[in-house]
């Protein structure tokens, strides 16, 4: 249930990220409005929905994780691309004195400054909570072995810690309290420098497609979790209840992204619930259970998922309260 709950979140976010970016917010110019100019084109509904028929529903059609192993490798790159160039541009103000450097370091100033920062764990679980298909990609590894699987999970954890922490620090530098939870609506006014607009559309059409090619990976694991609850494990496979199944699943997804306001609602709930769970409180709770089945369980291994139990289920707790809390404030 926490992989469907965390999953279906996550796809739901992509679907308002790539809304906010091509038809806009409030705040800001999408895209579509840029380039052709406000009609019905322009509607954000359908620009999801057109993005999801197109683009993702082939995509999420795939039967096997290592059939999107190449469109994985492009999202990663267009990641990349977009680190490259959001820091370039930072960089190159920050050298011609076009912007200072921003005060770091939090402002406690407000209690909703306190209550966001509560929140701020919980919300960066979301980015690393991948656990659901370890499983499924050592299942389809040429070399299968554990060596191999702890090698991948290494690279691939220092390169999201390089990529994000860059994002926010070029983020940061650029727009400063101006920078919204969704950075990429920032990149639609003069940066300052030249080839300024074609950079924007450089950084956000590349993240849209970067989110179009990673939304299938998730899916996976939402599809095969459902299909699991539903019809169990040992159940027959079928193509036709496989693509029912896609089809159901991106219909909800749709349904959602157009009900939730934005990305900042569904990060919070999700990484403070299923995300901490995923990521922290299940893989401590197993390795306590492998000990008492007699694994080799060292002291010190035991003593770490303990407190990373503990840890995981106080700021679950406290990121919950500071939601609801935050929502109560806002609304009032």
């Amino acid at each position: 249930m926490c992989v469907v709950i965390n999953n279906a979140g996550v796809l739901i976010v992509y679907l308002i990220i790539i809304g906010d970016v091509m038809s806009g917010s409030l705040k800001h110019i999408g895209v579509m409005d840029q380039l052709i100019g406000h009609g019905e084109w322009d509607n954000r509904r359908l620009l999801i929905l057109v993005v999801l028929v197109i683009f993702l529903a082939p995509l999420c059609a795939l039967e096997k994780i290592d059939s999107l192993s190449l469109s994985s490798a492009a999202s990663v790159a267009l990641a990349v691309v977009f680190v490259v160039v959001s820091c370039s541009i930072a960089s190159v103000k920050v050298i011609e004195g076009k912007i200072s450097m921003p005060r770091m370091g939090p402002d406690f100033s407000s209690r909703a400054a306190m209550l966001d920062l509560l929140v701020v764990i919980p919300i960066m679980t979301n980015a690393y909570i991948c656990h659901f298909n370890v499983q499924p990609i050592y299942n389809e590894l040429k070399e299968r072995t554990p060596h191999n699987m702890y090698k991948i999970g290494r690279i691939t954890t220092v390169l999201c810690v390089v990529v994000y922490a860059l994002t926010a620090v070029s983020g940061y530098l650029l727009f400063g309290d101006d920078t919204e939870s969704d950075v990429l609506t920032n990149f639609d006014k003069d940066l300052g420098i030249r080839f300024s607009s074609a950079l924007n559309y450089v950084v956000r059409i590349g993240y849209v497609i970067h989110l179009v090619l990673v939304f299938p990976v998730v899916h996976f694991s939402l599809r095969q979790t459902v299909d699991s609850l539903i019809f169990g494990e040992l159940a027959p496979h079928s193509r036709k209840k496989m693509l029912s199944l896609t089809v159901v699943l991106l219909a909800l997804i749709y349904l959602g992204s157009t009900m939730i306001p934005n990305i900042w609602v569904a990060f919070k709930f999700t990484g403070a619930t299923t995300g901490l769970a995923l990521g922290f409180m299940f893989p401590a709770l197993v390795a306590l259970r492998l000990g008492k089945e007699g694994k080799s369980l060292g002291k010190g291994e035991r003593l770490l998922s303990l407190v990373m139990l503990a840890v995981a289920i106080v700021v679950s707790i406290v990121g919950v309260i500071g939601n609801v809390y935050s929502l109560k404030s806002k609304s009032g």
